[in-house]
């Protein structure tokens, strides 16, 4: 069963969250610390020459179509019961909500603890801007959109491909958000051979981001989130981040954003939020934001459950 009712998706949903909160992500094999070598492998023969957006597109249709080809042929085929269980793996795969909060928390310790070299190493692991001379304001703005964004891309986004086509939609999700963090650059080398990438991860996104911008609004400051997402999402690079930012950072009162080094270049970006200048107490507010949203999400699932019933019951 490749569609679910709404009912068994707000319970197989609700379940993949208890168990990513219990067991976080797999510990030994990930799968996708391998679907990366794979990516690895494909740009290294196909990242070449002037043709790099038709091949880009040929790579990403090589990486992805295949795991999702065979995860839709399982639940389609397999008896209800063991469907549901492949349903609940592949969400437990694309999700990451333990994950989120066991990189960035230790970041707001560190600089509560005023670890700073501790600081800029565990930010060094979850953003690609270079953080060795970072001070402390730097390194608490980096946690803050890392915990905003990635509550998008690493759960949110997630839930909502899932309950559009099941666990098959969340993980074709996940892999198309992965290759768009490995691709998505506008450098030399990934210009043309990851516009398709980035593309199709923006098409993705756009729904579950406006939505958990929404989510961040409503459970925050909401005016505020509200008003700095329409005067300042459009100023942000992606159509999706900006959104999720702007509205989280809004909400939760902290400016983030401004100038960052990547790749060795100062790249001054525009500034999101209001009010201060990001502190490890805004990473925590921040994480508090993500779980309230997840909650959030799981409860909105559950009435759409409970109102489907009734009306079908």
């Amino acid at each position: 069963m490749l569609l679910l009712s709404m009912p068994l998706t707000a319970g197989l949903a609700t379940l993949s969250v208890v168990i990513d909160r219990r067991l976080g992500e797999p510990r030994h094999i990930h799968p996708l610390v391998e679907f990366g070598k794979l990516a690895n492998w494909l740009e290294a023969r196909l990242n070449t020459g002037s043709r790099g957006r038709p091949l880009g597109l040929v790579a990403w249709l090589l990486a992805v179509v295949p795991p999702v080809a065979l995860a839709s042929g399982l639940v389609i085929v397999l008896p209800l019961p063991f469907a549901c269980a492949v349903h609940v793996a592949l969400l437990w795969f694309a999700l990451g909500a333990r994950s989120l909060h066991e990189h960035i928390a230790p970041i707001a310790q560190a600089l509560m603890s005023r670890n700073l070299p501790r600081a800029r190493e565990l930010t060094s692991r979850i953003v690609s801007r270079e953080t060795d001379q970072a001070d402390e304001a730097a390194l608490a703005s980096a946690a803050v959109e890392s915990a905003l964004e990635n509550g998008n891309d690493a759960i949110f986004g997630a839930l909502f491909w899932f309950a559009i086509a099941g666990g098959p939609g969340a993980l074709a999700f996940r892999l198309a958000n992965t290759l768009d963090a490995m691709w998505g650059y506008r450098t030399p080398r990934f210009l043309r051979y990851g516009w398709a990438a980035a593309r199709i991860d923006d098409v993705l996104n756009f729904i579950p981001a406006r939505l958990t911008a929404a989510s961040y609004a409503l459970l925050g400051d909401t005016r505020t989130a509200w008003r700095c997402w329409r005067a300042q999402a459009r100023r942000w690079e992606s159509p999706n981040a900006g959104p999720v930012m702007a509205a989280g950072a809004g909400a939760l009162h902290v400016r983030v954003g401004g100038a960052a080094v990547y790749h060795g270049v100062i790249e001054v970006r525009p500034t999101l939020g209001a009010g201060d200048h990001a502190t490890a107490r805004h990473i925590r507010a921040a994480l508090a934001l993500v779980e309230r949203s997840l909650l959030l999400w799981l409860s909105v699932f559950i009435v759409l459950a409970l109102a489907s019933a009734s009306v079908y019951g």
